[in-house]
């Protein structure tokens, strides 16, 4: 009888069988505790060497750690390909945000866990997720190499370990590793879809100014029972600072409209996909309380992405359980500002100071010490790269991917711009609103992973044939169709 050959598995069987491996990654990064400023050293080496030994695998003969003299290091990766091929950087980061109260959360935050088909921990989706995101398309592309040749790209995968400062740190890294390769193209995974299984670019961002802000009215902290009344406490003079941020509807009076740096201070407004974001899928993706009022005007959109926010991120106080009777001499708040897109960050951070100077009650000293400031990002959408990408999201999830803005801010995005101006710098990612990135109980698809590192994977392969041979033509030429063989999906 002669001998039966099975037929190649497709790449999106692969990613599938691939998805276990996934989840062990995963769990083993989550459980890592890299909250940068909290977490020691050694679990940033730890996750870093384990990272870099994951690439390894995945068919990366080249790793490095790269660092400088201050901060965590970032993992490098190079696969070369043939003289010619496009450099494609693939980006992601593996410090996280606190979990905060660790007793809120309903599973452990550092221990990975499903629950009703999502997997939840610290770090899930944002940005851990993305790195195994990433980790599962190179693997795919490593094992289909029996029946399709590995992508002509030369290929570099860039994990960094401080990115959620938002100080832009990863510039300092490459600034200080000159001889690394100049990408054409970049794929930021740290964003997300705007709903499960609806493939999304995010094409502009905010920006972000962060500022700590001392108030003080006396030498000393007094009885409040011997001098409360006339003597000014410094905490409640701070709580009518921070009130005058907002007007009575919500909307930040810093910025203040008209001053080239609020809601139409950018060059060109960012593409929106083909809907309205609505109020109803607002409230139940933020989980706002029945009853509780959205503040600001405009479109749900508009106040997302294209106008500033003004947030008190934390306040200095005693806590409940040590107060005594008395009025303080100061106190200490941290304010962010989510900046326009086009916006100047510098700017926004003067305007807040003037308008924090010029509100403070009762002559109040003010001290103002600025914390972070982070560009905002708008992308040029419309490249050679974006046509591929947006092909390999469509033959993934079936539908067209949508073109967005965000909310948040990625200063990565800006250092890639500064130091890369040519490249196509594409973001997208496994975040979706279920998430709750930052939040309690934050959580990532294992459906969002293996959608993403399928058309990750179809992009690599069809992108070196979308381009002129030439090299230098440039990634940002008349866009070439793409022939997408059955067989590659």
């Amino acid at each position: 009888m002669p001998e039966t050959t099975l037929p190649a598995p497709s790449l999106a069987e692969t990613v599938r069988s691939l998805m276990p491996r996934a989840r062990d990654d995963l769990a083993e990064l989550v459980a890592l505790r890299t909250v940068v400023g909290i977490s020691p050293p050694d679990s940033f080496d730890r996750a870093a060497d384990r990272i870099a030994a994951l690439l390894t695998d995945a068919g990366f003969p080249e790793t490095r750690l790269l660092s400088t003299d201050e901060g965590p290091r970032t993992v490098y990766a190079r696969r070369t390909g043939p003289p010619g091929a496009p450099t494609v950087v693939l980006y992601a980061h593996y410090d996280v945000v606190s979990a905060q109260d660790e007793t809120t959360w309903r599973t452990p935050p550092f221990e990975l866990t499903e629950r009703d088909g999502r997997w939840y921990g610290r770090g899930s989706a944002d940005c851990k997720g993305n790195v195994v995101m990433h980790l599962t398309a190179l693997r795919a592309l490593q094992e289909a190499r029996s029946h399709e040749p590995y992508p002509d790209v030369d290929l570099v995968v860039l994990v960094d370990g401080c990115e959620e400062p938002g100080d832009g740190s990863i510039e300092k890294v490459l600034r200080a590793h000159p001889d690394l390769p100049a990408p054409d193209v970049i794929v930021v995974a740290d964003t997300g879809n705007v709903a499960p299984g609806v493939p999304t670019l995010t094409t502009s961002l905010r920006g972000m100014a962060v500022a700590e802000i001392e108030l003080s009215t006396l030498s000393e902290t007094l009885h409040s029972g011997q001098f409360g009344g006339p003597v000014p406490d410094a905490m409640t003079a701070l709580i009518r600072l921070l009130a005058t941020l907002h007007d009575d509807q919500g909307t930040p009076r810093v910025p203040a409209p008209g001053s080239g740096t609020g809601e139409s201070a950018g060059e060109s407004r960012p593409p929106r996909g083909p809907a309205e974001y609505s109020e109803a899928d607002l409230r139940a993706d933020a989980g706002v309380l029945d009853g509780v009022a959205l503040i600001g005007a405009g479109s749900i959109a508009d106040r997302l992405w294209n106008r500033p926010a003004v947030t008190v991120l934390a306040v200095q106080s005693p806590p409940l359980d040590d107060a005594v009777p008395a009025l303080l001499p100061s106190a200490k708040a941290l304010v962010s500002v989510r900046t326009p897109p086009g916006s100047d960050v510098h700017r926004v951070h003067e305007e807040l100071a003037h308008h924090l100077r010029g509100q403070a009650p009762w002559g109040a000293h003010v001290d103002i010490r600025r914390v972070t400031s982070g560009p905002s990002f708008l992308a040029d959408s419309g490249g050679r790269a974006y046509g591929v990408m947006r092909d390999a999201l469509y033959d993934t999830f079936g539908v067209p991917a949508r073109d967005v803005g965000a909310g948040g801010s990625i200063a990565v995005c800006s250092a890639f711009r500064t130091l890369y101006p040519h490249a196509e710098i594409i973001l997208c990612g496994v975040e979706d609103p279920p998430s709750h990135i930052h939040g309690t109980d934050e959580s990532v698809s294992p459906r969002e992973i293996a959608s993403l590192a399928h058309a990750e994977a179809l992009f690599l392969r069809r992108l070196p044939a979308s381009r002129p041979d030439q090299r230098g033509s440039g990634l940002d030429a008349p866009r070439i169709p793409s022939t997408r063989p059955q067989e590659d999906r």
